[in-house]
């Protein structure tokens, strides 16, 4: 694919019926895409069929051979009473450490259910952003960040990474503008099927 990541052409994605679509891009890497849009556009379902999380409608997804995915969803898994730390999580990603804020570095041995929400989101982040993986999606990545956290994750973000792909949903248009290299306006124009 010439040095493309991800060519996206026509995508209409949903679960029992198309929800969000149609949308078209290329990805390559070093580039940061935006998904940006109002609620109920359905730029998480998009985000989702990048991976295989949904069905897709219509259109096409086509990745480069041999593509890697790392995919940070919304949301937790409630993890009271699971004996996980942080250093545990990373390697079980195959994340490396080098680079995480100090803040969270010094708690790498804590069970994450002992982290905060900010603590274990930037966690669950760093998970996906410091593997090896080809492409990156984040959705809705600065959920439960204080400012630092913010910050930290948008100056990461902007320095090169021109060895990966990623693709954001935010809501935080700060956010967005400071580290999207393109953003695509996702709107609410999916029409169910005709039976």
């Amino acid at each position: 694919m010439d040095g493309i990541l991800l060519r996206v052409t026509g995508l209409v994605a949903g679960y029992a019926a198309p929800v969000a679509g149609p949308l078209g891009f290329e990805l390559r890497r070093g580039e940061i895409l935006g998904l940006a849009g109002p609620n109920g556009a359905g730029k998480s379902t998009l985000l989702k069929a990048l991976w295989g999380g949904v069905k897709v409608f219509g259109g096409r997804v086509e990745k480069a051979p041999g593509l890697t995915i790392s995919h940070q969803a919304q949301g937790f898994d409630d993890l009271r009473g699971v004996p996980l730390t942080g250093r545990e999580l990373l390697a079980l990603t195959g994340a490396t450490p080098v680079g995480l804020p100090p803040w969270l570095a010094e708690r790498l041995d804590w069970r994450l259910d002992r982290l905060s929400g900010g603590q274990l989101q930037f966690l669950r982040l760093w998970a996906c952003l410091a593997t090896h993986a080809d492409i990156v999606l984040l959705d809705e990545p600065s959920n439960n960040l204080d400012r630092a956290g913010v910050d930290y994750l948008a100056d990461w973000l902007g320095r090169a990474h021109s060895d990966q792909g990623i693709v954001i949903v935010s809501h935080d248009p700060a956010l967005i503008d400071r580290v999207c290299t393109r953003v695509i306006e996702v709107g609410v124009a999916v029409e169910a099927p005709r039976q």
